[in-house]
């Protein structure tokens, strides 16, 4: 294995979800310059209705120009907030539906060589209707899909976001 050692961090840009720094590092003897995105991480989750269906959101994502299929998820509002306090909050603001269960599933990092982004992962059962809360930002359109069809869905290139793909693929591993 090689040697690395971090020689400086100089932050380059910071945005509202991310900043963005320039990282001088010593690789085995030599100098090198690598970009880092921090991150403060998210969750994400599967909402598995009663029927065993599951609820999906469909949003438009500025970063790729369209709009896309993905299992709820957001950003963590504190550093101290858990994973299941994240998602049982986005579950309900995106969906308008409360868990009355929540288990984590997996952890991803969807771009380890640049951004140390993570999001946990979990999956929410025995869903009780409550109310749809959007950010004056989102406009997200709530539909179901089984498990079946969503995996459909990722092989023909139809949903192509990772915690997506990871989520759904871990619940069909898991539950299925």
């Amino acid at each position: 294995m090689g040697e690395f050692r971090r020689i400086k961090r100089e932050l380059a840009y910071q945005g509202t979800i991310m900043k963005i720094y320039k990282d001088y590092v010593e690789v085995n003897g030599h100098e090198a310059v690598w970009d880092f995105f921090h991150h403060n991480g998210g969750a994400a989750v599967v909402p598995v209705t009663k029927e065993g269906k599951i609820l999906m959101v469909r949003q438009y994502r500025n970063a790729i120009d369209r709009y896309t299929l993905e299992i709820p998820a957001g950003a963590f509002d504190t550093a101290n907030e858990s994973g299941a306090e994240c998602v049982a909050r986005e579950l309900e603001e995106e969906t308008g539906y409360k868990a009355g269960k929540i288990e984590w599933l997996i952890t991803s990092r969807s771009m380890v060589a640049f951004c140390n982004e993570k999001v946990e992962i979990f999956v929410a059962t025995d869903l009780i209707p409550s109310k749809q809360h959007l950010d004056e930002e989102e406009s997200i359109e709530l539909e179901e899909y089984t498990i079946e069809e969503l995996k459909e869905k990722i092989f023909r290139g139809e949903i192509e976001d990772s915690k997506t793909v990871a989520g759904l693929m871990a619940y069909a591993v898991k539950y299925t």
